[in-house]
C-alpha cells in the first residue's frame, strides 16, 4: 500500500461509524446522486454479479441491492472499519462478499454485470483513475455497465471555486457543524479531482461505450459507460 492509500484507510478507518450519518448533508442532491445510477443500472438477470469499488459502508450497493435483492454482491475497500460497517448493513444476505484491499492492484474472481464506485475513485492520481476504467472494462461481462458516483473538478478554476463556495454555504445550512465541515475539508486535501470531460474521455478510451454524464451538481457528478456486446435493457 503506498502512502497516499494508507492515508485514506486512516481518514475512513476513522470516520466509519459516521460515515453515512454525514453523507446526506455532504452530498448537495443525496437522493439523485445515488438514485439516479441506481435506477439506470439495468441488467438482464435477476441476480446480477455486482462489484462496488471503494464500497466503503456499502451506501451506494444498498440501492442496487433494493433493486436486485438476489444479486450476488462484491464489496472492496481498503477499510476494513468500514467493510465493518457493510457487514452490519447488509448482514440479513448471504450473497454479499468483503475484500479488505486495494482494488487497484487486487485480482478480482470472474466477471461482473454490473461495477459501481461512489466517492473513492478521485483518490487516485489521474493515471490511476485510466487505470481503474480500463480494469472496469476488462471485468464486466459483455453489455455491463460501470457506474462512478464521484467528485469532480470544474471546468475552469473560478468554476470549481464557485461549487466548493457553494457547497460550503450549502452544507452549514444543511445543519453539519463547522467542526465535522474542517474534518471533511481536511479528508478532502487528500482528493485528486479531474474533470468530468477528461474523465468521459478515459472511459471512451477503455472502450466504454455509452459514456456519458448521468448527472451533476456542483463537484458531484455521475459518470458511465457501457461494454460493448449485449445490450441491457436500460433503465427497466
Amino acid at each position: 500500500m503506498n502512502k497516499d492509500s494508507n492515508e485514506v484507510k486512516m481518514k475512513f478507518d476513522a470516520i466509519a461509524a459516521q460515515y453515512d450519518q454525514q453523507r446526506r448533508m455532504l452530498i448537495p442532491g443525496f437522493d439523485d446522486f445515488y438514485g439516479i445510477p441506481a435506477a439506470y443500472a439495468s441488467a438482464r438477470s435477476s441476480t446480477p454479479r455486482i462489484l462496488d469499488l471503494g464500497a466503503g459502508t456499502g451506501l451506494f450497493s444498498a440501492y442496487l441491492m433494493d433493486r436486485y435483492p438476489y444479486a450476488d454482491l462484491t464489496l472492496a475497500d481498503l477499510s476494513s472499519s468500514m467493510l465493518d460497517a457493510a457487514r452490519i448493513r447488509f448482514s440479513h444476505l448471504t450473497q454479499v462478499s468483503y475484500i479488505a484491499a486495494d482494488y487497484c492492484a487486487y485480482d478480482f474472481d470472474g466477471k461482473f454485470d454490473l461495477i459501481i464506485s461512489s466517492l473513492s475513485i478521485h483518490h487516485l492520481e489521474d493515471e490511476a483513475k485510466r487505470a481503474i476504467y480500463a480494469k472496469a472494462y476488462s471485468l464486466l461481462e459483455e453489455g455491463g455497465i460501470f457506474i462512478n458516483a464521484d467528485q469532480v473538478l470544474g471546468a475552469t478554476p473560478a468554476i470549481h471555486r464557485y461549487y466548493e463556495q457553494t457547497w460550503r454555504a450549502g452544507v452549514l445550512a444543511e445543519g453539519l457543524s463547522q467542526a465535522n465541515l474542517e474534518l471533511a475539508l481536511e479528508r478532502m486535501k487528500l482528493d485528486k479531482y479531474a474533470t468530468v470531460e477528461a474523465q468521459l474521455g478515459w472511459l471512451a478510451e477503455a472502450g466504454f461505450a455509452d459514456v456519458d454524464c448521468l448527472y451533476k451538481k456542483y463537484h458531484f457528478a455521475v459518470l458511465t459507460g457501457r461494454k460493448a456486446g449485449a445490450s441491457p435493457a436500460i433503465g427497466e
